[in-house]
């Protein structure tokens, strides 16, 4: 199986993908494209909110303007979303994107997939592969009866084949589907046929509540088993929300540590504070500090030190007042429930 260790190493403007590198957090513009201002405010955003590749559609070719405008304020990679039109893609390649995202099946005639491969090769641009279930070749799909997992992969396979006859191998795959199980598998079966890296998606995903949740099983499942080199939580939300859920599914399974770890209770009839709202204002409040530790919320005096005696701080609550603990160890006592997050940022920014 390719792992993302094993993997093709891929080079999107100065960060890489697959082949051992940090497994990327990327996210989509969805201002008008014939907003540059607005889609330039936007890519700042999800720069600010820690996105690592950020795409914008090019629809046409006015949305050309896009890239300069979009790269000349932001220090992340681009990739220019293209469907069908082969010369949208050399021209977005001309402009200095980073990466195309394009199926080379749905652009015409071999010879205008070889002047995209030929126009990315000789700029050091990678294409992205960007294999849906709604966008599977009806042979395929007659073959299949359906949009299978394994109907997903040979068009992945297809496509692939499509650039490396022209001696183009910087490919990044995608095979994405609105079902987990079935985007779930294609991944998996890709793993054992595809040697370039994966980037994985559960594609029209839904709302922040569901959305979230179907990204975490699919795309968490995938990376706990050594499968992908990128991801996106597809959200019908705003996309900074996009980044931020990335950001904390590759912390919650280890990947990424840059940022606090939180643990906390889910409150029993023992609780005598509001912990939920001392939970929420905790990850709040100390959502941009980047010190890489573990800090929990516990409702209980008796049990909270003892059952995260593993984070690194915490608070366990009383009736109206709570303890300050270090790796298990209480450091402070009796602070009023009001103080209680104003003193265990002072300890974390201590710490």
């Amino acid at each position: 199986m390719f792992t993302f260790e094993k993997t093709k190493k891929v080079k999107v403007g100065e960060i890489f993908i697959g082949g051992g590198a940090p497994i990327t957090v990327q996210s989509m513009l969805n201002v008008p494209s014939n907003d540059i201002e607005g889609n330039v405010k936007q890519a700042k955003i999800l720069e600010n909110a820690g996105a690592d590749i950020i795409r914008v559609a090019v629809p046409d070719i006015q949305a050309v303007k896009l890239i300069n405008a979009i790269k000349n304020e932001v220090d992340i990679p681009l990739v220019a979303d293209i469907h069908f039109d082969y010369k949208l893609a050399l021209e977005s390649v001309a402009a200095g994107v980073d990466k195309i995202r394009i199926n080379p099946g749905n652009i015409g005639s071999s010879d205008k997939i070889k002047k995209v491969a030929d126009a990315c090769r000789a700029a050091g641009v990678p294409i992205r592969i960007g294999v849906n279930s709604g966008s599977l070749e009806k042979e395929i799909l007659a073959k299949y009866g359906a949009p299978t997992p394994e109907a997903l992969v040979e068009s992945g396979l297809y496509h692939i084949s499509l650039l490396t006859k022209f001696d183009f191998d910087e490919i990044v795959l995608s095979l994405k589907s609105s079902d987990t199980q079935t985007m779930f598998d294609a991944y998996t079966l890709a793993a054992h046929q595809c040697p370039y890296p994966l980037h994985l998606g559960v594609t029209e995903a839904g709302t922040s509540r569901m959305g979230i949740i179907k990204s975490a099983a699919g795309i968490g499942g995938l990376l706990l088993n050594g499968i992908g080199g990128t991801i996106r939580v597809s959200l019908t939300d705003q996309p900074e929300k996009e980044v931020q859920a990335g950001i904390d599914l590759l912390k919650a399974i280890g990947i990424r540590n840059d940022g606090i770890t939180f643990v906390s209770c889910p409150t029993c009839g023992r609780t005598r504070v509001n912990l939920i709202g001392l939970a929420n204002l905790a990850e709040e409040r100390f959502q941009k500090i980047k010190k890489n530790i573990t800090v929990a919320i516990m409702g209980c005096v008796v049990n909270g030190p003892g059952e995260a005696r593993e984070a690194d701080l915490g608070i366990a609550c009383g009736d109206g007042c709570g303890v300050i603990f270090k790796k298990g160890a209480v450091i402070s006592g009796k602070i009023p429930e009001d103080k209680l997050i104003e003193e265990l940022e002072k300890e974390i920014l201590n710490y």
